[in-house]
């Protein structure tokens, strides 16, 4: 695609230049100097990047759109985990107060964060011999034991293995951890917050990759939220702060993404 025909497309589409970036892997800073003509010759690879997103045919409703219409169309609020299990296996989507909430595919450095968290988590579970269980997205978990919410974290820690069922968890996590995006930003810091605290989630992080921010919540005692760097190592609440999260680390391996144009 040219240039051209990608600024039309991007405009029937509706996207913004932020969804642009999170679908494609391309920078946000990038993805607005091209469709604003600051860069008149871009990279084939970033070409091709952006030409994969707006080339397809995108028939779902964009992650910030308050509920998706998977078919037999109902109000928001009136859609149930019924509804959920009847979208089509490539649909991801969540399902939260009875609104179902599209989710557009991770990005790369997304999912790099996000198993990097696993993999700390693990290996700290492995070593002292826990039962806890951590986990990654895609995977259903039935936050309120109820039909009207089925959510996907990016990054969860279950201690009690009786909530582990073969479709779901089943309950509330011990341990939540989201990658935030500018599409899912509102949704994970306010929305979600409220759910996981309401829900019993002991404690609750919300990484932004942009801002090389953490900010973590101690839920269960109310503590007051803490943030945090990507310079910095960051205690686990639920284990007592024995385990930490090298963000230091974590910045090294991917900052190969940062330095993408």
């Amino acid at each position: 695609m040219t240039i051209a025909e990608m600024k039309k497309r991007k405009k029937e589409l509706g996207y913004t230049n932020e969804k642009i970036s999170e679908l494609s892997g391309v920078p946000l800073g990038t993805v607005q100097k091209i469709f604003a003509g600051v860069t008149e010759s871009p990279r084939y690879e970033t070409l091709q990047a952006l030409s994969r997103v707006l080339g397809r045919k995108m028939d779902m409703v964009m992650e910030s759109a308050s509920y998706y219409m998977p078919g037999n169309e109902k109000a928001p609020g009136d859609y149930t985990v019924e509804d959920y299990y009847a979208l089509p296996g490539e649909k991801r989507a969540e399902l939260i107060n009875g609104k179902m909430f599209d989710m557009a595919s991770p990005s790369p450095l997304h999912q790099m964060i996000a198993t990097e968290i696993w993999q700390s988590l693990k290996n700290y579970i492995r070593s002292v011999k826990g039962q806890c269980i951590p986990m990654v997205a895609p995977l259903d978990v039935c936050l309120d034991c109820d039909d009207k919410t089925m959510i996907q974290p990016d990054v969860l820690v279950v201690c009690d293995r009786k909530k582990i069922m073969n479709r779901c968890v089943f309950g509330a996590p011990d341990f939540v951890a989201e990658i935030v995006s500018d599409s899912t930003r509102k949704k994970d810091m306010y929305l979600k917050l409220e759910k996981y605290a309401n829900a019993g989630v002991s404690e609750y992080w919300i990484v932004d990759p942009d801002k090389k921010k953490i900010i973590t919540y101690g839920l269960s005692g109310g503590e007051i939220p803490a943030i945090y760097g990507f310079d910095s190592c960051v205690p686990v609440g639920i284990f007592a702060g024995k385990c930490t999260i090298d963000f230091r680390e974590i910045l090294q391996y991917i900052s190969f993404m940062y330095q993408k144009n």
